[in-house]
């Protein structure tokens, strides 16, 4: 059999076996870039998935045939819209991963669908995909490449977070770990997200050949970013590390948020950001074993940075 035909066979089995779900969120301010979404995720070879677009406290433009749509009244933020989105396909009984999709995101390539249902059916140890973003010009920004070191975007393997604007997650990590942080509403969701995966023993794997073509954007456009970055980095350490790593997590960041020189706006919605994270509830705690700590660090990134 020829090497084409044996890919073409090995794909076809993992669309048989897997069933894909599709999850987008849009504030409804972007209407041609998620029309232009929608059309590269249908326009993916193999199954047909089930695509579920929230309109997260806006209303939602007409959308495709055989595309689910949900509107909510207020906005939930990511963790919460991306909540909806995974119920909804929770409905069906038939999704086994979840894909998240930024609205202003684009697939280039065609054989997306089928790459992640292969790498999902190939390895059971896997539970969370991250994709290589990259803007038109098919350059990837270094804050998008989860790992340090980041200077190679074309280097997969695996990693300690993923990326919230292109990712897949197997549902068996979902029902063991539970929901996305609904109380984070931005910022570090994902990273709660993948130290709840890599405790329970899961994979994370850092995949340039799955593309998601996005505009260059800078995270300080949201007026909200100073702020929640520092409250969720609390939380995050609060809910997830040893006690005796939560003072030197949490002593790093604010030496390198310092060192970022950010503007003195951001300092103190940073600085406000920070006392409420230590004054307020951040939910259930649940530390991380040592021998995830040792499985981070053995990956290059100890949970303290």
């Amino acid at each position: 059999m020829l090497l084409a035909e044996v890919q073409s066979s090995s794909a076809d089995v993992a669309d048989a076996g897997l069933g894909l779900g599709v999850a987008i969120l849009t504030m409804g301010d972007r209407p041609a870039e998620l029309t232009a979404l929608l059309e590269s995720v249908l326009a993916q070879h193999g199954a047909v998935p089930r695509i579920v677009v929230v309109g997260n406290g806006a209303p939602l433009p007409p959308l495709p045939s055989g595309v689910q749509g949900v509107e909510i009244e207020k906005n939930l933020g990511i963790s919460g819209g991306r909540n909806v989105a995974l119920a909804a396909l929770r409905e069906h009984g038939d999704v086994d991963v979840v894909m998240y999709l930024d609205d202003d995101g684009l697939l280039p390539e065609p054989a997306t669908f089928q790459r992640v249902r292969q790498a999902f059916a190939e390895d059971p140890e896997l539970g969370i995909v991250s994709f290589r973003i990259a803007d038109e010009s098919g350059a990837t920004q270094r804050r998008h490449v989860p790992r340090l070191g980041a200077r190679d975007p074309l280097r997969g393997g695996p990693v300690t977070t993923f990326l919230g604007g292109g990712n897949a997650i197997r549902m068996a990590v979902v029902e063991q770990t539970g929901d996305w942080p609904e109380a984070f509403f931005y910022a570090h969701e994902e990273t709660d997200v993948a130290w709840r995966a890599l405790d329970a023993g899961w994979r994370i794997d850092y995949r340039p050949d799955l593309l998601l073509q996005h505009p260059r954007t800078s995270p300080t456009r949201h007026a909200m970013y100073f702020r929640m970055i520092a409250r969720n980095r609390v939380w995050l350490a609060r809910r997830h590390l040893p006690a005796v790593l939560v003072p030197v997590y949490l002593g790093l960041w604010t030496l390198v948020t310092v060192l970022r020189r950010p503007p003195l706006a951001g300092l103190r919605a940073w600085a406000g950001g920070f006392t409420e994270g230590v004054r307020t509830p951040c939910g259930p705690r649940r530390p991380m074993s040592w021998r995830t700590v040792w499985r981070m660090t053995s990956l290059g990134r100890p949970p303290v940075i």
